[in-house]
């Protein structure tokens, strides 16, 4: 298999994992956490490069670490979950900066930890993006209609005997295993976009629940392979081209989300006044003939 097929296969996982979890964060409303998490495994895989161990490795020891901070502080009174998202955001990244800094000729270089090398993507670390998706699809299927019940009914949910605090732990795992597991191909900073936009752009183009995720898997890797390809074309960055199409395809989601909205609006204008026996209105202007 050649470097190229390598790395879009692993682009197509990517962007079917990416869609598949950004869905729970946009129904969840989690975007904000995602970022703050983003940013947690980032000194993970510095450490993991420091000690010669996989980047996946640290960055999955890191992020599980700072799940359970996140919780932890998210229970503090007067405080709340953004808080302390925010503070392991801040926290993430300058421990990692620290990290990298302590050994300033480090081989894997600090870009590689916030953008990913997806054209030199290794066999093991597809393998792994491929067993986040099969966990992600086992997890979210078992429990979907859980989660759907939580994220739009969340006094029914708990007063039906179940713990909310599972589905947030649940969540927030899926989102930081899916970091982990793409952060040798796009990065822990890139990885925000793959994971909130095609499922944004799902979001907007559609309001049946049942459609979301599968728009949103093939947005996904239709944004991957995209970027690879372009990437490909204009020799320019692989990681920030899928980056960059993910929100190109939200862009044109939203532009015709608003222009199906404003031409549906007129539609049923046009039908009420036709029901209400309105005539059209006519040019109110004198015409030139009168003036004269």
């Amino acid at each position: 298999m050649t470097v190229f097929s390598m790395a879009l296969l692993a682009g197509v996982l990517v962007g079917a994992l990416a869609g598949l979890v950004g869905s729970i964060v946009v129904l969840r409303q989690r975007a904000f956490f995602t970022v703050a998490l983003t940013h947690a495994t980032f000194p993970g895989g510095v450490a993991a490069a420091l000690l010669g161990l996989n980047i996946v490795v640290g960055a999955a020891a890191m992020g599980l670490l700072l799940v359970a901070l996140m919780l932890v502080l998210g229970r503090i009174r007067r405080q709340g979950r953004q808080v302390a998202a925010g503070i392991v955001l801040s926290f993430g990244y300058a421990l990692g900066t620290f990290l990298h800094s302590l050994n300033p000729q480090l081989q894997t270089r600090v870009d590689s930890f916030l953008t990913g090398m997806i054209l030199g993507i290794s066999p093991a670390n597809v393998a792994i993006i491929a067993g986040m998706l099969v966990i992600a699809i086992i997890a979210i299927g078992l429990l979907w209609k859980q989660m759907l019940f939580s994220t739009f009914d969340r006094a029914g949910f708990e007063a039906a005997g179940f713990r909310e605090a599972r589905m947030e732990v649940l969540t927030l795992l899926l989102i930081t295993g899916t970091v982990v597991a793409t952060m040798p191909a796009i990065g822990s900073v890139l990885a925000i976009a793959m994971i909130a936009a095609p499922a944004a752009a799902a979001r907007l183009l559609t309001g049946r629940i049942q459609l979301l995720v599968p728009l949103a898997m093939s947005l996904g890797i239709l944004a991957a392979v995209f970027g690879l390809y372009a990437s490909r074309w204009w020799n320019i960055a692989a990681g920030g081209s899928m980056a960059l199409a993910a929100t190109g395809v939200f862009v044109l989601a939203l532009l015709w989300s608003r222009a199906a909205k404003g031409l549906r609006g007129r539609a049923g204008a046009g039908r009420r006044d036709a029901e209400s026996g309105v005539e059209p209105r006519a040019n109110t202007q004198p015409s030139e003939a009168v003036r004269g």
